[in-house]
């Protein structure tokens, strides 16, 4: 049986997209008869990210780091993240010529910059530095492989995400739900900065407003926006029903590379507002049906009451997770064979120049 060592510095008690798409994959791959070990910050010391506690930062020394990594013996190494655990296992690949695939899940140098005054030419240079060394650097969407290609990362493939939709699906929906008016509109999510939360928060819409999720800046927000119920995290049972609630499903980021959310509230049979941006433009399609897509979010979320719950529902159906896995393990092996076929390039003898 193949093994694959994954290794990522995003795993619980952490909620949120990274670590539900490594989560479920592993369960696909378990299903298809797949070997995988998992090098995440659980049994290491960690410190609490600057501005984002809720986020650690592993302390982990290199040597065990490797003795981890080789105890496994693995056919396969993929890095997830380009934290300290990531940086330690690029280090042990290079070192001892181990092809490996990364994945770039979120926009890390937007995500620093909102938080230190680092220019955002340093971050991605070390985007670059991260990623180009590896055999495969996996993206969820065609729209941010063309922007990261600009931005000068080679070897990026495609791994996109799947939904559950027996559990996401569209169900009965109450007069009133959470006790407030319709229409709900509702967004879904980690409470932090990068979310663009308030661009939703902000207009004038009928009904009531309705956030669901926990992060650093709820607090905040909470006392910002009064008229706005602020659930808290919502896992299984209790997250599908929340999204079946919804009238539109609102979703102001700017800096996601996909948007797992919008998928759930899409199997759930609600349709999406959003901007017309990496992830929203990737999945919602264009024409309205399930959604809208608009410069002024405003718009977008009147416009999205008029849009077809069937339709929503009918696009989060195209979405597999068996076939995300899938794209995945032919990514990895690929990664692999890429490194073996450069090896045997560089063993061939030079043909000397014709007289």
């Amino acid at each position: 049986m193949p093994k694959i060592v994954i290794v990522t510095d995003a795993w619980h008690p952490q909620v949120n997209g990274v670590v539900r798409s490594i989560e479920t994959t592993n369960r696909e791959l378990a299903a298809m008869g797949i070997d995988v070990a998992m090098i995440t910050p659980q049994p290491f010391p960690s410190i609490p990210m600057p501005t984002y506690p809720e986020i650690r930062l592993s302390l982990a020394r290199y040597g065990r780091v490797a003795r981890m990594i080789e105890r496994e013996k693995p056919d396969y190494l993929h890095i997830a993240t380009e934290g300290p655990l990531g940086l330690m296992a690029r280090r042990w690949c290079l070192k001892h010529g181990m092809p490996f695939s990364t994945s770039y899940h979120t926009r890390f140098p937007e995500y620093v910059r909102s938080r230190i005054p680092v220019p955002l030419s340093w971050l991605y240079a070390y985007v670059r530095w991260f990623h180009n060394r590896g055999g495969a650097c996996m993206v969820a969407t065609e729209s941010l492989k063309r922007e990261l290609a600009g931005r000068g990362l080679n070897n990026l493939c495609l791994w996109s995400r799947g939904i559950d939709t027996a559990l996401f699906h569209p169900r009965p929906r109450a007069e009133n739900p959470f006790g407030l008016a319709r229409p709900i509109f509702m967004t879904v999510g980690r409470v932090a900065i990068e979310k663009n939360l308030p661009a939703f928060l902000d207009l004038d819409l009928p009904g009531s407003k309705v956030v669901v999720g926990d992060g650093p800046a709820r607090a905040e927000l909470e006392a910002r926006y009064p008229g706005v119920l602020f659930t808290g995290v919502k896992f299984g049972e209790d997250l599908a029903q929340a999204y079946a609630e919804a009238d539109v499903f609102v979703f102001p980021s700017i800096t996601d590379t996909f948007g797992n959310t919008i998928l759930e509230a899409l199997a759930s049979g609600v349709p999406v507002a959003a901007y017309p941006v990496t992830g929203p433009v990737d999945i919602v399609p264009p024409g309205g049906k399930a959604g809208v897509l608009d410069e002024d979010l405003r718009k977008a979320c009147i416009a999205s009451l008029d849009a077809s719950r069937d339709e929503a529902r009918a696009v989060a159906e195209t979405y597999s997770w068996q076939a995300a896995t899938r794209q995945f393990l032919d990514n990895v092996m690929e990664a692999k064979a890429q490194a073996r076929r450069r090896r045997l390039s560089l063993r061939q003898p030079t043909r000397p120049a014709d007289a």
